[in-house]
């Protein structure tokens, strides 16, 4: 039992800390460059990304174990689908995969 209660806290300890990856990468972006790659908004990115790291905080550090869990899973996969569709597409319109020397690359 003991086990178990480990094995879902670091899923939820993982869970959290991908949504968070996705809401500061979300939170570093320009907000132009979501609608140039065709990616909705800023703002509704920022919106799904903060939303999935409040419900997988309250999933992690709430009350009941397993309360959340049809909610986390769908925080994360929100978070899974910003890093795995909208970043890399974000990344294209740096150049290289996000550069330090300009929003389109090296000079």
């Amino acid at each position: 039992m003991a086990l178990e209660a480990w094995l879902w806290l670091g899923l939820g300890v993982l869970a959290l800390a991908i949504e968070l990856w996705a809401l500061v990468d979300c939170l570093g972006r320009k907000g132009d460059h979501f609608q140039v790659a065709f990616k909705r908004t800023k703002g509704f990115w920022t919106g799904l990304t903060a939303g999935a790291v409040a419900v997988g905080a309250l999933g992690l550090f709430g009350s009941g174990l397993g309360t959340f869990m049809l909610f986390q899973l769908a925080a994360v996969s929100v978070a899974a689908v910003y890093l795995a569709d909208v970043k890399p597409a974000l990344n294209e319109l740096k150049g290289s995969g996000g550069s330090a020397y300009g929003p389109y690359g090296s000079w």
